[in-house]
Parts: C-alpha cells; structure tokens; sequence
C-alpha cells in the first residue's frame, strides 16, 4: 500500500486575520477585551483544520504571518506601503491572542523578521513541491498567484474556490509565470509600487502578451506610436524595473522550520479547550464537546462571544398559542423570568390605521410563541381557525405588558405601541433593539432594520414576508397566512428581537453609548409613538386649491420652457431636457452619464442658470412646483386617515447617522421654509375649532454650538448679548453691514460648518475660488477658534473613525481614510458638522421628553405636541392655553441640555401662535 503524497496547506495569516476583523461586528470576550478578529479567525482555521484526512485535505499545515512592517523592500525603496494606514486600534491586541489560537490548534505559526509573509510562503512552497509534495497556499492574493504552477494552488475560502492558472489567464491575461511583470507594469496604490502611469491591468495584459515580458516592452517602446503611453514607457522605465522587483517573491531562504515539523496530528482537545473557555467562546466549545463525544460537528454560527444562549433556531418548535391556559402559561413565564420580547402582526404598515392580526412573544432564545387573534376568512361563512377572542387575549396581556418588574423588549417598538395603545394597552419599561443598535453604530450600519441585524450580529437570514405573504396581485394579507406559517414567520421575529437584546445590550456600557441611549433616545420612543397618534388636522379644500394653482403655474411655466426651446418637449423628460440643452440650444460643459445621455439634475441647471441661462431657472422653478404639487398639495388629500380626519406622519429614530429624526409618509421636513409657496403648504395645517398651532423654534442652534464647542468668545458674547450674529460676521469680514454683506456672512456662517471646500463656497456667493478661499482665511483669521475644532474634529475623527456630540453619541465614519477622494473629502464634511448637527438633535429630544411633564405638572394637560421638524416643535392647544404654555415650552427647550450638558451660550427659542402652521411660523 503506497504511502499518500504529503499536501502542505500554507496559510496567508494577514489575510485571514483582516477577513475576520471586517466579517463580524465588534465582539468582546469575558473578559471586556476586543476579540471579533480571534473569533472569525478561530473559526475559519478550524474549518481548514477538519478537512484532514479528506481528499484533497491538508497532511502538514502552517499559519505565517508578518513579523514586522519593515523588510527588506523598504531598503529597496522608502516609499514602499508607506500610505498604508496603521491596523485599527481594536485589532492590535488581538494579533498576540491570534498567534494563541493558532498554537491551541498545535498547527506552527511562522514569521521571520525582514521578510513578509508572501515571500515565506514562497520558500515553503518552493521547498514542499521539490520534495515531490502538493501544496494549497490558502489566499486570494494576485501576489501569490505568481507561485502557481503544477503541484500548487490557491484556495479562496471566501469564495470557496481553487484557483489555477485558467482563473489567472483568465483575469490577467497572461500565465502565472508572467503576472509578475504585468503587475510591474500596472503598479499597485496599496502598496505604494510606482508601476508605469496610465497602464492600467488590461493595458499591461495586452502588452505584456504583445512582446512577451517586461523587459521586451519597456526596449520596444520607442519604436511604439506617438502617444502617452510610449512617454510613459520610456520616462518611467526605471520605475518599472523597480517594480519588478518589488513584486517579484523571494523563495530560496532557509525555512524557519522544517517542512515535516508541519504534520498535523489532528484538532488536540486540551489546549483548544483552555483557549475557548479563557474567552468565553461558548459556541465553539459546544462544537469541540460536540466532536469529542463522537456526535456531529455543531453548525457553525457568527455569534457574539458574550456568555449568552447559542441556542440554534429551530422554526419548528415555536409554539402557535390557540388556548387561554396556554397564553397563562407564557404569561407566567415571562413574569418569572422578568423580560420579554414582543412582537406584533398587523395588516398594514400604518401604525394608526392597521388592523391587529396577532402577536408573539419570547421569553428565551428559541423559546417563543405566536398568538393568532384575527386569522380566518375574509367574509362571515369562511371558516376560522381555532384561536382566541382578541378582547379575551388583550386582557390576559394588558397586565404584563404594564408590569413595572418586566423589561418588554421591542424592534422598532414605537411601532408596536402605536398598535396597542388603540387596543388600550399601554407597554413599560421597555428596551427597543433599533434604538441600542443606533446608539451604537450610527454611521457603521446604516440599516438598522431587524433582518439586517440578524444576518450581522446572529448570522441568520429571516423568513421574508414575501415568502409567507407572496408577492404582487396574488399576495395575502397576514390574516389569511395559514396558523403553522404565521408562528414561524411571527415568533422568528420576536425570538430574533430577544437574541439581538442579549447581544447588543451589553455592548452600551463597554462602548460609552449608555447616556445617550438611556437619557436621549429611549425615553423618546413613546413620545414619538403619541406624536404619530395625534397627527395633524389639514384643510382639504385649500389643498385642492392649491392643486389647482400649482398645476396652473406649472403649464403657464411650460409654456414658456418651450418658446425658450423652440419646439415643444416633455419637461419632466431628463432626456428630451438634456437634448434641448447640450444639442438644440448647444450649452457647454454638460456632463454625461454612464448610458450616455446628459445629465440635467440640480447642480448642473443650478450652474447653467448662474451662468444667466433663463430656460434653466425656468426648469428649476417647475420642478420645485411639481414636487411640491405631487409630494404635498395632491398626496396629503389622500393621506387623511379616515378614522382620525388627521395626518399621520412617521418618524424614523434611525434615519439620520447624526441622531436627527426625520419624517416620512408624508414626509412634513421638507416643505420649503423661505418661499411663498411653502408657506401656503403650512398654512394648510391648521387647528382644530377653539384651539391653535404653536411653533417653538430654536434660533441659529447650529451657530449657538459652534460657538459653545469651538470656544469662539467673539460669537460667545453675541449671543450673550442678544446681538445678530449674521451682522457681527459681516462687520468681522467686509467691515460694513447692509443687506449684502450681511446675506453674505449669513451664507459663510452656515457654510464653513458644514465643511465646505472652497469652489462650494464660491458657487454659493457666486464668486471665483479663490477669492471665496480669501474669504475663508479672513473667517478663520476672525474666528480662530472655529478653524481650530475643525482641525481637531478632523484628526480625531481620523484617528477614531468617529464623531461624539456632547452627550456622547457617537456617529462613525468608515470611509473618512478612503483612497477615492470624493468618499474621503464628503467624510470629511460630514464629520466637521456631525458633532454640532448630532448634540442639536440631542438637544431638541431630551425637549421632547420632558415637555408633557412639564406641561401637566402646570396644569395644561390639553397641550398636544404634533410635529418635530429639524429645529422646530409644532404644538395644538386651547386659545385660553397660549400664555400659560409658552412660558413653559420656552422653558422646556431654553434649558434642555442640563444638566447633563451645561452651555456656555444661552438656547434662544421663537415662539409664534396662529390657526394654521403657516401663520404660527
């Protein structure tokens, strides 16, 4: 019986490592200290380590690593990876707990000082296939790709793939014994290797097959055509060469450890076991007892390594509760345990108008329940399913949903007690897991929805509803789901809803986001959930009206749109517009799109109008109308909730990264303030008979901040002093004050917080750059202060990867170190306001908070607040109550930071009374 050929599986560990750090979110052992990378890793090295003994599967195995940043390359040429940014500050502790998991697994961890771990590779493989064995160099490197050759692949484990020489024919044109000089040619940015300028991979595939290698192109290019890429070749020959051999591996050292030191003996239980229980890494320690008793590996799973239940979801054991002793039993359960995860089913997404279907509970991961109340057929003779009487059930949870001794826990909660609250039941304390998970990674995951939660943080995809529902014309409405479908679908949710708590709760404290989750966000969900209750009443008739006008203004609009054109064209058309702008009227400078058709969206109108072009002002006026007519005047009248004769809009606790709420369906946030035509939108929002509308504004909250952060003592002692700040930055900048110097320090105040680069500023004052670059000096000069929080903001957002506002909300910016200059520089914007944008929010919702309080505990408890619009709170109220209310509100929102938060500015606040919206702005 012949012996099997040895097969060396050498590991890139750099690779893995970053593949594992950028695969889970950030994960902490037992112990507090970072691990998310030691998790992904141990698990991906096991998987490679279980397929000894299967064919194809490693015999000997070796983990190598870089031992430093500096090797002899760097000799070669100091520029070489040096604009690589250094690892991120959570990574470095885990390198020394990675070589750990990698020795529990007793497979060698090899790296030697001034070589990187590619050229190790290379000596090992170089060894290994010599000695007449087969050789897997498990990465996806191109680098690497050059070691490719009879004997040796690579494997890609994210793909799950082999790669040979057809995958590297196939992508670079070429042979792996020749990639090395198409990536001379090309260069790469990553590493900082000069390549030839303007040769991009297909350029230098193309010549490198032309002439047959490096050095056979860079002698035939001065007998190329005239053109760039010939100059290139010749000027920059040397760089080429250089490059050569800055990709080229090194594979003739001494191994650091012979090859048969590499065998691997098998997964060894005692030293793994020590690794996994010093991090609590509970899962896998199931798998380890899993295969020691003999059973089946445990499924793999991305589960924090909290000591929390990894419980597998088992759909099928959700229990559907059709009985009044069943519903007693969860009832019971949850009391005992003190929380409880909730759930509710409806047939809408309108909170104030959907109808309850049913509701799960969950009392332990994949314990969970679905309790039906409203399935059955659509008409009196269809036959219900056995299940309980809705009041019977609201009954039995009323009492638990109340229990001051059990947290409910919620996604999206607000939702649910909307949805309750018309049942009479009323759902506290709470925890809400899009709240947490805002509070925690605003910026880092922009979808807090629970299905995306699930699939980062528990490694679970979740039933879609389409998938119980269908989809288009034919699909049901929940109420028809049969019961079996409907617990799956119903207590997934609620059993997902609770997993996520256990993981994402105790991140708050080790991440310093308990304040602003504890005394911002989470007390507001139920002051939202009542605001969306209340709606606004809007007058109809004047909509329809208003219709009428918009739609009137419009046509008279096209028809001047079409004399300036000469023909008659589809104006909402982006097409025809593009072609009657940059081909029948010939304008210059238009850009074009992907498909080739030219782009005629705001910026480029705006431009071509400041350049005096009247049909383009003329575009831009009928699109504000249509938009306005289409979004507001026509959709509010068929917004009008039926039972309430009001309008609902919908707050979103996590639509803005910097902790602003925003507003949608109707969106009310973006009706234009200073035009007329705004105004006549609020003015159609307007009180009931007997009562008004209050507005309560900040006043220049943004600039208050600014000065109040950037310690600024000029703009300190104006606002101290009640003077006008838009004035004091004019005297500062153009020495006078009048309607245009003021209207433009107005626009450079605003401006310079929001980051704005210099041809912005320009185009706004409509000026060149440079003289609007003058005009930043002279405000920085001014206002030292405000250039010097920029710069710190910058660097610390830099070095961090995120913004905090004065109550510690932290608001991240992964792309605020991009290569692309366009992601780095609108990062950078972003993150230069973020910090006042964020605590103004903050500001503006502990208001919120603690306005019906306040209002109550002074007797007016018939003051409604109905809108949060950015800076700006919309209350209903008795006439009689006007007086009495103001001087609360005012100072409710005046003295709303502390005492958290004590401010070196005073908070002004405008406030103005009328019946409708428009008269009290």
């Amino acid at each position: 019986m012949s012996t099997p050929t040895p097969h060396l599986y050498l590991v890139d560990g750099s690779g893995y490592i970053f593949r594992a750090y950028h695969r889970l979110p950030p994960l902490t052992n037992i112990r507090g200290e970072p691990v998310g990378a030691v998790y992904g890793y141990t698990t991906m090295l096991w998987k490679l380590a279980e397929q000894l003994n299967r064919e194809d599967g490693p015999t000997h195995m070796a983990v190598i690593l870089d031992a430093s940043s500096k090797t002899f390359r760097n000799d070669m040429y100091d520029k070489y990876k040096a604009h690589r940014p250094p690892a991120p500050e959570d990574l470095v502790p885990q390198f020394p707990m990675i070589r750990d998991a990698t020795r529990a697994f007793s497979i060698p961890c090899i790296e030697t000082v001034g070589l990187e771990a590619d050229d190790i590779i290379a000596c090992y493989a170089k060894a290994a296939l010599a000695a007449g064995w087969a050789v897997t160099v498990v990465s996806a490197d191109k680098d690497l790709m050059q070691l490719i050759e009879p004997g040796l692949d690579l494997l890609d484990t994210m793909n799950n793939r082999r790669i040979g020489p057809d995958y590297v024919i196939e992508k670079f044109g070429v042979a792996p014994e020749l990639l090395g000089d198409v990536l001379a040619l090309m260069g790469d940015s990553a590493d900082n290797i000069p390549g030839v300028p303007g040769v991009g991979p297909k350029t230098a595939s193309k010549l490198i097959i032309e002439h047959g290698g490096l050095e056979a192109v860079l002698a035939a290019a001065p007998t190329m055509k005239l053109g760039k890429l010939r100059d290139n070749l010749i000027d920059h020959a040397d760089n080429a060469r250089l490059s050569r051999e800055l990709v080229r591996l090194v594979c003739d050292r001494e191994l650091p450890e012979p090859l048969e030191d590499l065998l691997l003996k098998g997964i060894p239980d005692a030293p793994l076991r020590e690794f996994l229980e010093h991090h609590g890494f509970r899962s896998l320690l199931t798998k380890l007892n899993a295969s020691a008793a003999g059973g089946p590996p445990a499924t793999e799973t991305v589960a924090t390594p909290q000591p929390v239940d990894d419980t597998p979801f088992d759909l099928d054991a959700y229990e559907c509760v059709t009985t009044v002793e069943k519903l007693d039993q969860w009832i019971e359960v949850a009391t005992l345990s003190g929380f409880v995860a909730i759930d509710t089913e409806t047939d809408g997404l309108d909170a104030t108008q959907a109808k309850l279907i049913g509701f799960s509970l969950c009392v332990a991961p994949g314990l969970a329940c679905y309790v039906p109340l409203a399935h059955g057929g659509t008409d009196l003779l269809s036959e219900k399913p056995p299940q309980i009487p809705m009041a019977v059930a609201l009954d039995r949870l009323r009492p638990l949903m109340a229990d001051p001794s059990v947290l409910k826990i919620a996604h999206n909660l607000k939702y649910d007690m909307t949805i309750l609250a018309r049942h009479d039941v009323v759902v506290a304390p709470f925890d809400d897991t899009l709240v947490i998970s805002f509070a925690l990674d605003a910026g880092r995951q922009f979808n807090h929805s629970m299905d995306e939660l699930a699939l980062q943080h528990l490694g679970h995809k979740c039933i879609a509803f389409t998938d119980v529902c269908g989809k288009g014309k034919a699909q049901l409405c929940f109420d028809q789901v049969p019961l079996r479908d409907a617990t799956r679908y119903a207590a997934e949710d609620a059993d997902v809803t609770f997993r996520l708590w256990k993981r994402l709760k105790p991140r708050l404290s080790r991440e310093e986001a308990t304040t602003v989750y504890e005394r911002v966000d989470r007390p507001l969900v139920p002051v939202i959930a009542a605001m969306e209750r209340e709606g606004v009443k809007v007058d109809a008739e004047q909509l329809r009206a208003l219709s009428s006008e918009f739609a009137y203004q419009m046509a008279a609009l096209e028809t001047e749109i079409h004399e300036l054109a000469g023909h008659k064209f589809a104006v909402g058309s982006p097409k025809q517009l593009g072609e009657v702008l940059f081909e029948k009227l010939d304008l210059k400078g238009g850009r074009k799109g992907k498909a080739g058709a030219h782009s005629t969206d705001a910026a480029e109108l705006e431009r071509l109008a400041g350049q005096g072009v009247p049909i383009a002002r003329k575009v831009l006026d009928w699109r504000q109308i249509a938009k306005l007519k289409s979004t507001y005047t026509d959709a509010l009248q068929q917004q009008v909730n039926p039972e309430t004769g009001r309008v609902h809009t919908s707050y979103s606790l996590s639509g803005a990264q910097t902790g602003r709420l925003s507003s949608n369906d109707p969106n009310l946030q973006n009706i234009p303030i200073r035009t007329e035509n705004g105004r006549r939108i609020r003015e159609a929002f307007i009180a009931e008979t007997g009562n008004v509308l209050l507005s309560a504004d900040y006043s220049q909250i943004e600039l208050r901040l600014a000065a109040h952060m950037a310690d600024v003592p000029a703009l300190k002692n104006a606002f101290a002093n009640g003077d006008d700040i838009h004035s004091l930055t004019a005297m500062e900048l153009f020495g006078e004050v009048n309607r245009d110097t003021r209207g433009r320090a107005k626009t450079i105040n605003f401006s310079i917080l929001y980051g704005i680069s210099r041809w912005g500023l320009g185009g706004r004052l409509g000026i060149t750059a440079d003289e609007a670059q003058a005009m930043i000096d002279r405000y920085f000069e001014r206002f030292p202060g405000i250039n010097r929080y920029i710069a710190e903001t910058l660097e610390t957002t830099r070095e961090r990867g995120f913004t905090t506002t004065l109550f510690g909300r932290k608001t991240h910016f992964t792309r605020i170190k991009s290569s692309n200059q366009a992601e780095r520089q609108g990062s950078e914007r972003a993150a230069i306001n973020a910090p006042i944008q964020g605590t103004s929010a903050d500001i503006i919702k502990r208001a919120m908070v603690r306005m019906l309080p306040a209002l109550a505990k002074a007797g007016l408890p018939n003051v409604r607040m109905l809108l949060q619009v950015h800076d700006e709170l919309v209350f209903e109220l008795p006439e009689a109550d006007v007086e009495a209310a103001s001087i609360v509100i005012h100072d409710v929102m005046a003295n709303a930071a502390a005492p958290l938060v004590e401010l070196s500015i005073p908070l002004g606040v405008e406030i103005g009374t009328g019946k409708s919206w428009g008269a009290a702005h």
